[in-house]
């Protein structure tokens, strides 16, 4: 997708305030309607100008697109920065941005459709019932393994008396299940927006995620790992220790194994009924030969074995 630099089109610096995106949109859209202009590509700019104006009068969507960074240009090649979401609450009916065209249907899809613009991000005027807030949150793989406490920080776009958006933060403490998976929701009583009496405030949802691990990769309840085992390992078999979220485990590796094979170990994956599995994928790891031992030990090992490892590679 191609970056567009909402304030550019409107005009604008990036400091600007909430009456100003509004000025300057309707200055600019007088300028460019299509009933009016005389602009070869008035048509264009206007609908240009309508999808920035959606996005930066409304304080929750300006402050997310303000959240995927500064530093791209109009029209660059350009890829939402992974988990750039991640903590930030919004009051959108959506659950994430997913992969989408453009920027606009990227808001579309985290908001929840098109919504009239809030005059305040926080101060709306009171339904009987809170309006339901949501973010996502990405926790660690172990925290699925055996449940935790978490303190987790939010960050919720306000508006000041100046018209300017800002950040504001807090930070709840969590209960993390055990064998939550990502993509789950973790419901919030009264953590939503204020209601007309504290009993009626709204609810918070935390859609899960977890973070990268350097060693498991996640499919579901699933889990993975690459297992690194010597020649000998995998000729002939062993016995040898395999590392799990929740602790290490023995596992046989079986004679005449090939590098890439995947062994399952039942149960070892997210707890749940019934748990996931761990795969392990073994990846031979050949020693160097890096001394003059290692080396006759790999020109006696040449000699021993009538191999050709291209045998049936040119048929």
């Amino acid at each position: 997708m191609k970056y567009k630099d909402y304030y550019e089109i409107l005009g604008l610096e990036r400091s600007a305030s909430q009456d100003d995106i509004k000025r300057s949109y309707r200055k600019l859209a007088r300028k460019y309607h299509p009933d009016v202009s005389k602009h070869a590509d008035a048509e264009e700019r206007f609908k240009e100008l309508g999808e920035a104006y959606e996005v930066l009068k409304d304080p929750e969507k300006r402050a997310a697109y303000d959240r995927m960074g500064s530093d791209w240009r109009n029209g660059q090649d350009f890829q939402p920065p992974p988990n750039w979401d991640e903590g930030f609450e919004f009051s959108g009916a959506g659950s994430g941005p997913g992969e989408q065209a453009d920027f606009h249907d990227i808001f579309e899809k985290m908001f929840g459709g098109a919504r009239g613009a809030h005059p305040h991000a926080r101060q709306r005027s009171f339904d009987a019932r809170g309006e339901d807030h949501h973010a996502k949150v990405l926790i660690d793989l172990e925290d699925a393994y055996r449940g935790a406490q978490r303190a987790i920080s939010l960050q919720m776009p306000v508006v000041d008396a100046q018209g300017h958006v800002s950040l504001e933060t807090r930070t709840l403490n969590v209960t993390i299940p055990k064998g939550i998976r990502a993509g789950q929701h973790l419901r919030l009583s009264g953590q939503g927006a204020a209601g007309a009496t504290p009993e009626t405030a709204g609810d918070l949802y935390l859609e899960i995620a977890f973070r990268d691990h350097p060693r498991f990769q996640v499919d579901g309840r699933d889990v993975s790992l690459e297992l690194p085992v010597a020649p000998w390992e995998a000729a002939l078999g062993a016995k040898v220790t395999v590392p799990t979220p929740d602790g290490s485990v023995e596992m046989t590796v079986p004679a005449g194994s090939a590098s890439g094979r995947r062994l399952r170990l039942k149960g070892k994956g997210i707890p749940a009924n019934p748990p996931g599995d761990l795969y392990v994928i073994l990846n031979i790891v050949l020693p160097p030969a890096d001394t003059e031992s290692a080396k006759a030990a790999y020109d006696a090992m040449r000699q021993a074995f009538n191999f050709d490892p291209r045998a049936h590679f040119y048929r």
